[in-house]
């Protein structure tokens, strides 16, 4: 609450990234009204617009209370492209497969929420599974990780790289230091300046971070198979 009020006030634009099934915790039932006030962003995951499907993802009860959330943020006035408030949501793939056009699956995700549920949202975002963490974890333990890989390698888009999120964001730990993204952040792969970790400090300080290297690794083919992939969905669409 502190960092959306506060970058609010410096007339920021905010997004706030979401399961939607974190506003019926106990004690965040007030963050809906909250992000209305401040006219932040709502970025929220969704896997599918099947009730099943989403059960079967995040276990039984699930579809209701993301389909709740969604509702009452649409009452809020969220996902109305009259009132400004926007709602996007995401889909990533529940295993290792690429995801589908999106362009093709946001017209699915649009008129299937709205018929079956009444529900709005502005854009949905396709992202797709980066081999690392227990993605990786489970591929490694069924024996498909190299499969995977290979796949992304396949796909890869030489189209997509001058918009990789990597070469225009940087991702801040609860530290203080800057990774190039939020996958190099979870690997502790450090953004570097002089063979040392940059820390915001270093920012006021006179740091420059333009023309700097990017820091590498395997799971970047991730964000390089097919459309690519960001925080901002597809990057070819």
């Amino acid at each position: 609450e502190h960092l959306v009020e506060s970058a609010s006030s410096l007339g920021k634009h905010v997004t706030v990234r979401s399961n939607l099934t974190v506003y019926l915790e106990e004690g965040k039932g007030h963050l809906p009204e909250l992000l209305k006030k401040h006219r932040v962003e709502i970025i929220a995951s969704l896997p599918c617009y099947l009730q099943k499907n989403i059960d079967a993802q995040r276990g039984k009860g699930g579809a209701e209370k993301s389909i709740g959330v969604l509702r009452r943020l649409n009452v809020l006035g969220y996902g109305k492209p009259e009132t400004g408030l926007v709602l996007n949501l995401v889909y990533n793939p529940a295993g290792p497969s690429l995801p589908p056009l999106q362009q093709t699956l946001e017209a699915d995700y649009k008129r299937e929420l709205e018929q079956r549920y009444g529900v709005f949202f502005n854009k949905l975002y396709t992202i797709t599974n980066v081999p690392i963490g227990r993605f990786k974890a489970t591929l490694s333990a069924n024996g498909t990780l190299a499969d995977y890989m290979e796949k992304l390698d396949d796909a890869f888009n030489p189209q997509v790289v001058d918009a990789l999120m990597c070469r225009n964001l940087v991702s801040v730990d609860w530290r203080g230091y800057l990774f190039d993204c939020d996958f190099n952040q979870m690997l502790d792969i450090p953004l570097l300046a002089s063979d040392r970790r940059l820390h915001l400090r270093d920012l006021s300080r006179g740091a420059v971070l333009q023309g700097r290297a990017v820091a590498t690794a395997e799971h970047c083919y991730g964000c390089t198979a097919g459309q690519g992939s960001s925080c901002g969905g597809a990057l070819d669409a």
